[in-house]
């Protein structure tokens, strides 16, 4: 690992030298040393791609593989797999595709990521979240509540962007990756991959437009392309124009813009779908708007959904209004669906075992909504998984042994069920 880190840091040193220059012979430091270290990385259980080899099955020819891998890479003769494409459910009803790159596609993308990505470091910018070391939602979340809270940023513009990830235009990001990268090896693999097929009921289509969710490559792509298309654009030529103070906050293609000003924001409003058009990318219509948030108690405050949790203005202990936040209606009432689905068809399984395995889910649900503002949310998360895992427990064998008293020893003595906890804590 210290090899790799090493490697790491000289690209990220030579990025920030040539701040305004394309870099070349990146391709050696993908050498078989980094494969190996990117392959253990990969996650052993993953789902297999055309040729449904696993990571085990790869594990066993490794020795063999990595180096006809790292020969064929640089060479020129790697030919970019076709992508298994999968539909998972999105919460709200609707199906997200993913694409599902073979273990050894996967394995390169992963080394040519760990390589771009400190060159992309070096300039992508502090309101950028998603997909990036050392940055969290958490992080967005809490930048979120000081822009609003304490600089008066009450003018938000709460945009989503429709199939982002299926209409990256190609040519465009080549135009953005020629900015930065003048590899020729690295580049050839780039195009390979934005070209692959994608295997769909049997069907094989070549995309013009897009990179796929689900390989390696794409979380980087879709950061760098919407740097150039949204961060740069805000950043080094609106803002500046902006009669007040203004924010912007992006976790993937999830963003928000602030203004102090109401005119500014309406402005920028007006002018978001011709700068989004330009590079191909729609904003959806029903889903875009302006939100201002009420700041007087006889407001019906509005609010706007963001990373999860709902936003609204609300009043702190010491009387200022500030920004609150709460589990979305959503994200907890798809939560609460996949953990009763999950108790209905694990409930055959020993208590004490079920239980255990709940409180990991638990600790999961606790990790990410356990939040400063978001107590209620989540016990009411814990006390609607207790009267589900009462209720299924009661269907086993046809016999309802769990009375409410009985449960409440079980769930409290016997294997106590995890109870929620804030991890998250800044107002």
């Amino acid at each position: 690992m210290k090899g790799v880190l090493t490697v790491e840091m000289q690209i990220a040193e030579r990025a920030r030298k040539f701040p305004d220059h394309a870099l070349t012979n990146l391709h050696k430091f993908i050498d078989e040393a980094l494969l190996h270290e990117c392959f253990n990385g990969l996650n052993k259980k993953g789902a297999s791609g055309v040729d449904r080899e696993t990571w085990a099955m790869y594990d066993e020819q490794k020795g063999e593989r990595i180096p006809e891998l790292l020969n064929g890479f640089k060479s020129g003769r790697y030919r970019a797999p076709n992508i298994r494409r999968v539909y998972i459910p999105k919460g709200d009803g609707q199906l997200r595709p993913l694409g599902i790159p073979t273990i050894e596609d996967r394995l390169l993308q992963t080394a040519v990521t760990k390589v771009l990505t400190p060159v992309y470091e070096a300039i992508f910018h502090d309101s950028s979240y998603g997909y990036r070391p050392g940055r969290s939602q958490h992080q967005a979340l809490n930048k979120l509540f000081q822009e609003v809270s304490f600089k008066g940023m009450r003018y938000i513009i709460d945009a989503d962007l429709k199939d982002y990830f299926g209409s990256i235009n190609h040519q465009q990001l080549r135009e953005f990756l020629d900015l930065r990268i003048n590899d020729g090896v690295v580049r050839r693999v780039l195009h390979k991959w934005l070209k692959a097929g994608v295997l769909e009921e049997g069907n094989i289509k070549y995309p013009t437009e897009g990179t796929p969710q689900g390989g390696s490559i794409s979380p980087l792509l879709s950061n760098l392309y919407l740097h150039y298309v949204l961060d740069e654009w805000f950043i080094k030529q609106v803002q500046p124009l902006l009669k007040g103070e203004s924010f912007i906050i992006r976790f993937a293609d999830d963003f928000l813009l602030g203004f102090t000003n109401k005119e500014d924001a309406i402005r920028v409003m007006q002018v978001l779908p011709k700068r989004f058009g330009k590079y191909g990318l729609i904003l959806h219509p029903d889903k875009t708007r302006l939100v201002e948030l009420g700041e007087r108690e006889r407001d019906k405050p509005s609010t706007f959904d963001f990373l999860g949790f709902t936003h609204y203005m609300g009043k702190s202990r010491k009387g200022k209004t500030i920004l609150k936040r709460k589990t979305s209606s959503k994200k907890f009432r798809a939560a609460v669906k996949r953990l009763d689905d999950w108790i209905r068809n694990n409930r055959h399984n020993k208590v004490g075992v079920l239980i255990k395995q709940l409180n990991l889910k638990l600790r999961g649900h606790y990790g990410y909504y356990g939040i400063t503002f978001n107590s209620r949310k989540v016990n009411d998360f814990y006390f609607l998984t207790r009267r589900r895992l009462q209720f299924w427990l009661n269907r086993r064998g046809g016999r309802r042994i769990w009375s409410w008293g009985r449960f409440a020893l079980l769930t409290d003595e016997w294997y106590p069920l995890l109870k929620p906890k804030i991890y998250h804590s800044f107002a």
